[in-house]
C-alpha cells in the first residue's frame, strides 16, 4: 500500500464519528429539525433493527448517531 493510500485512510479513521461522541460537549450537533428528519429517513429504512433502533449496516443506535454533525447515514440515506 502506498503512503498517500494509508495516510487518506487513517485521517478518514479520524473524522468517523465514535458512539461515545455524544458524550463529548465539544462535538458538533445538528439541530433538532435536521436530527429529527434524518430519523424520520432511519424509522422508514430496513436496515433499521426495529426492536432496537440499531442500524444492520453499522450498528450504531439511530436515535443518537442522527444527532452529530458529521455522522453519516452508511448506506447514503443522509
Amino acid at each position: 500500500m502506498s503512503w498517500k493510500k494509508f495516510k487518506e485512510q487513517n485521517i478518514d479513521k479520524a473524522r468517523e464519528v465514535k458512539p461515545w461522541d455524544i458524550l463529548n460537549p465539544e462535538v458538533e450537533r445538528v439541530s433538532e429539525e435536521e436530527a429529527n428528519a434524518r430519523y424520520e429517513l432511519c424509522l422508514g429504512c430496513p436496515a433499521l433493527i426495529q426492536f432496537t433502533k440499531q442500524c444492520k449496516k453499522c450498528g450504531c443506535f439511530m436515535a443518537v448517531k442522527t444527532k452529530l454533525k458529521d455522522s453519516k447515514c452508511p448506506i447514503g440515506k443522509w
